[in-house]
């Protein structure tokens, strides 16, 4: 199988969940596959576990990756690392495909020179999202991390620590409030590609905000996106 590639693209395109339209989701093999190709960047999902550590996941809980009833805040990091997932196909013959952590993550980033697109999915304390700063700064890649997330106090209290650091407010639909408030806070969005119009992005742009978009499959879609000056295109399969 073979990612769907985009002629002269100006926008900068970003591996959803690593490269899911090829390999499984949030794994290595997925941040590899990723990693050896064109992306921008990388995308995944970060929650804690329920002994204070971190896990790649997207869901809350195992039942569709692996058709377990377990949620992944209650249980503990080494409870997770046994998890076999199902494969693409929802087979679960392979034995590397488990979910990775943020460590991996961001070694594999920069090993293949990766921006890290790093969704907060938990409502962190201010204390986990220093820990997690720290861990990445371990690695002297900080600079090269996008936090987003749908809780916007995520958003702040990663500025608290890191005043000019990339962040990205994730929503589905526009309102007035949302985008006074990511004008006011100077916060980057990402949002929901079918929401954008021309007019949007535009005005967004006047206003110092950078744009990204989830999650885009459609080669059409892609195209319209970028003749309309998006920055970013987040997407399982383009490339």
């Amino acid at each position: 199988m073979q990612t769907v590639k985009l002629v002269n693209s100006s926008a900068k395109t970003i591996a959803h969940r690593g490269l899911s339209g090829i390999e499984k989701e949030n794994t290595n093999s997925a941040f590899v596959a990723a990693g050896n190709r064109s992306y921008f960047g990388i995308e995944t999902d970060i929650h804690r576990t329920g002994d204070g550590n971190f896990i790649l996941c997207h869901d809350n809980d195992l039942k569709r990756i692996a058709g377990l009833d377990i949620e992944v805040e209650k249980v503990t990091l080494a409870e997770l690392r046994n998890v076999i997932i199902y494969d693409r196909d929802q087979s679960n013959m392979r034995n590397d495909l488990r979910l990775s952590e943020l460590e991996n993550y961001i070694s594999i980033c920069k090993k293949y020179e990766k921006h890290c697109i790093l969704e907060l999915k938990s409502n962190f304390t201010d204390e986990e999202i220093l820990k997690i700063i720290e861990i990445i700064r371990e690695y002297n890649y900080l600079e090269s991390v996008t936090f987003i997330s749908f809780v916007y106090e995520n958003l702040l209290k990663v500025r608290k620590f890191l005043p000019e650091h990339s962040v990205q407010f994730l929503f589905t639909e526009f309102k007035d409030e949302i985008v006074n408030k990511v004008i006011a806070d100077k916060i980057d969005i990402d949002v929901y590609y079918k929401a954008l119009d021309e007019k949007i992005i535009k005005t967004l742009h006047q206003n110092g905000i950078k744009i990204n978009c989830w999650t885009v499959d459609d080669k059409q879609e892609a195209e319209k996106l970028i003749n309309w000056g998006i920055d970013f295109i987040t997407t399982n399969i383009l490339e």
